[in-house]
């Protein structure tokens, strides 16, 4: 498998070659573990820990037969991080001997975490699919495919940066309107 980001990775790149897929996903999205965890009273042991358990995690998800994605895995690997970091700061006197009894121990938990994480997704998908195309192809090509202001300029022919910005800001608007409205298509 070529060098290749999260973005054009499919689910099926993590499965048949875990090793260089995996060391995409450590080497773009190890960064934000580490500087939630540092904001939130934690270490860089701390940030490598849980990184490496939400990618256990995510390999087990991977392969279970019903597993579906609703977002890029780096952000789906961010928010198990996230939700694991949470739990142990509610432990605090949480001390883990091996990672089979972390998991043995809070398999509910985590799959708990996963499926509230799947719920949010779900969620904003039908926010998503309730704005207009317009919005709803800006919104992936900005927060989906991550691309940058000046790409976003060019590819919908935004006159500068400041009028793609703005138009991001208007679809994120929509978006919250029809959250706050509770509003929106399933």
């Amino acid at each position: 498998m070529d060098r290749r980001t999260t973005n054009s990775l499919a689910v099926d790149d993590f499965k048949k070659d875990s090793n260089i897929a995996f060391g995409v996903l450590y080497q773009q999205y190890f960064g934000y573990t580490k500087k939630f965890i540092l904001k939130n009273k934690g270490n860089v042991e701390d940030a490598e820990d849980i990184f490496q358990d939400a990618l256990l995690i995510l390999y087990e998800k991977l392969h279970a037969d019903n597993f579906e994605v609703q977002t890029c895995l780096g952000n789906y690997l961010i928010g198990i991080s996230k939700n694991l970091w949470l739990k142990r700061l509610r432990n605090r006197n949480f001390y883990v001997e091996s990672p089979e009894n972390y998991f043995a121990e809070n398999y509910q938990e985590i799959n708990s975490a996963i499926e509230d994480e799947k719920y949010y997704w779900e969620k904003l998908v039908g926010y998503v699919k309730s704005i207009s195309v317009h919005c709803q192809n800006l919104i992936h090509d900005i927060f989906i495919e991550n691309k940058s202001i000046e790409e976003i300029q060019n590819k919908y022919h935004y006159s500068s940066k400041h009028n793609a910005q703005n138009q991001k800001y208007k679809c994120v608007e929509q978006i919250r309107k029809i959250r706050n409205n509770g509003i929106f298509t399933t």
